[in-house]
């Protein structure tokens, strides 16, 4: 397993050992004592997976009281995966990194709570599935607006299907008084 670094702390891509040969493919989707001794020692309490088609575009969504680290991947499809660092006083509040995720480059995203979280699919149809640290309350869930000039995301798309929620997410800085605060952790 092989993880690489971004410039966001704490936000990690994994690439996995895949063992592929005329019969298909077998890889670890997660086995807790490799993630320990990688330096991503939580315990997951939620596993989740949507299927969504070309165009769509989930996020940027995190919880405020609750927040949710998120280990992420694509079984099939293609997605432009995004982490955004909402955590007031951090050194990259307001930045972004995106990776690519497809069920042919097994690649997946670790998102530390404090972190906002979206996706936009870019292949016919993508399955997404991750696991969470804690529980889904949509209660607590904060949305904000994907095209948020604040954070000037580079999405692949320009014109993406939004949920009636994600249309009407407000910016990052109409959030501030919501927002956690910094706290240096390592990963």
């Amino acid at each position: 397993m092989n993880i690489l670094h971004t410039s966001l702390s704490n936000v990690v891509i994994i690439e996995p050992d895949v063992y592929q040969d005329g019969r298909g493919f077998f890889l670890e989707t997660y086995h807790r004592r490799k993630y320990i001794e990688a330096g991503i020692p939580l315990t997951f309490v939620q596993d989740n997976y949507s299927r969504s088609a070309q165009g769509i575009l989930r996020g940027l969504h995190t919880q405020v009281q609750h927040p949710q680290g998120k280990l992420i991947r694509v079984s099939q499809g293609e997605v432009f995966d995004v982490a955004v660092d909402i955590r007031r006083g951090s050194p990259t509040f307001a930045q972004w990194v995106g990776v690519t995720l497809t069920g042919e480059n097994f690649k997946q995203i670790y998102i530390p709570p404090g972190f906002a979280h979206g996706f936009c699919v870019m292949s016919e149809l993508a399955d997404v599935e991750y696991k969470c640290t804690e529980f889904y309350d949509p209660t607590d869930e904060l949305a904000i607006h994907w095209h948020d000039s604040d954070i000037s995301i580079t999405w692949p798309l320009s014109e993406p299907i939004l949920s009636q929620k994600d249309q009407s997410a407000r910016s990052l800085h109409e959030h501030m008084e919501r927002l956690p605060i910094f706290q240096e952790t390592c990963v």
